[in-house]
């Protein structure tokens, strides 16, 4: 007789607790940060005394107009300090003007660590299709049919911009998707440190993919710092090697429409990210396909599908539909406000609302 053991489930893993334990740990560094603080002007090692005795002159014809008004009393002298005000700072442990800002970062962080536990516990996080991203695979596989190159952008700006580490991020998705297509991608770089980083990204991409041989660090190379002196290189290069598809993910200024413009004249397929606004309408105008603003940064969420990053990406979702609610809230109280003047239910919440949305 075959006797088995039913193992119980464990409600709360170990991952969950660590999820838990960074969330206290966030909510504690935001707590010191922005509620703890000092109130009132002064010093914890005393009070400083000053004494001052304003000695007004009697309004007669005998009145030396040249005399002060306010005469100085020193400190030693013999005047009665009993009877002078002192102030005394006081610290209270919470600046409970910053209350609300402490309770929209708790808010917001209980959001994203439920969404994280949730979708490692196997919920599913269903996110909007972009047509961006789908035409990934698309364009990488027309590169391999026309037997020409890829070019991939990552911007101008060094690996402190959030933007580079976005576009780094959708690098590696692209140069897999090459690696398994046995396509070649270049990867010309404006800084050093971010040429590393390239190199290290599609790396790790080609032995992702099983195709280690594939590699060669010479495609992806620095070029210069001058921003214009890359321009340059980059659009000569695009002009003589005619690649059939470029991808433009980074921080870009005004040299976005020269390489958009370029793209689209030797007939290359485009597809752009970036986070500037003044630069997304010629990426819009000139590109096949553009990743604007917020969908930029979900790209590696939405290529990848890990439950860490789906579950921080809804959980800001969360916070960013909350906030929503209420300035659509605040929208329709000001505008009840202004027909009914009289209305003190309507100011009240009006009054409310600006205080949780920090107003």
């Amino acid at each position: 007789m075959r006797i088995t053991h039913k193992v119980p489930r464990r409600i709360f893993t170990n991952q969950s607790w660590k999820c838990v334990a960074n969330f206290l740990f966030m909510v504690m560094c935001c707590a010191s940060a922005f509620a703890f603080e000092t109130r009132g002007a002064g010093h914890d090692n005393g009070t400083q005394n000053v004494v001052a005795q304003n000695v007004v002159a009697p309004n007669t014809a005998t009145q030396n107009t040249n005399a002060p008004l306010v005469e100085p009393v020193n400190a030693a002298s013999n005047f009665n300090t009993a009877a002078t005000p002192t102030a005394k700072p006081t610290r209270p442990w919470f600046n409970m003007e910053k209350l609300w800002l402490l309770l929209w970062i708790v808010f917001i962080g209980a959001a994203v660590t439920v969404s994280v536990w949730l979708a490692k516990r196997g919920r599913p996080i269903r996110i909007r299709r972009i047509a961006a991203l789908e035409a990934v695979d698309n364009a990488v596989g027309r590169a391999t049919e026309m037997g020409r190159s890829i070019l991939f952008v990552p911007g101008i700006q060094d690996m402190d911009n959030i933007q580079t580490v976005a576009g780094l991020t959708m690098l590696g998705r692209v140069a897999k998707t090459a690696a398994e297509y046995d396509a070649t991608i270049e990867v010309p770089t404006c800084r050093s440190l971010v040429m590393e980083a390239a190199r290290d990204t599609v790396r790790t991409s080609y032995l992702s993919a099983g195709r280690a041989d594939g590699f060669s660090a010479d495609r992806i190379s620095y070029i210069t710092d001058d921003q214009f002196g890359y321009v340059a290189h980059v659009v000569g290069s695009m002009v003589r090697e005619k690649p059939a598809t470029c991808f433009y993910m980074g921080c870009f200024f005004a040299e976005s429409l020269i390489f958009a413009e370029t793209g689209n004249a030797i007939g290359a397929i485009q597809i752009a990210g970036t986070a500037e606004s003044s630069q997304l309408p010629f990426f819009v105008a000139a590109c096949d396909y553009t990743l604007i603003g917020e969908e930029f940064f979900a790209a590696s969420a939405y290529l990848s599908g890990e439950p860490a990053q789906l579950g921080t990406l809804r959980g800001q979702d969360i916070g960013k539909f909350a906030v929503g609610v209420l300035i659509v809230l605040g929208v329709l109280a000001s505008t009840i406000l202004v027909m009914a003047p009289n209305s003190a239910a309507v100011g009240a919440l009006l009054g409310g609302l600006q205080k949780v949305l920090g107003g």
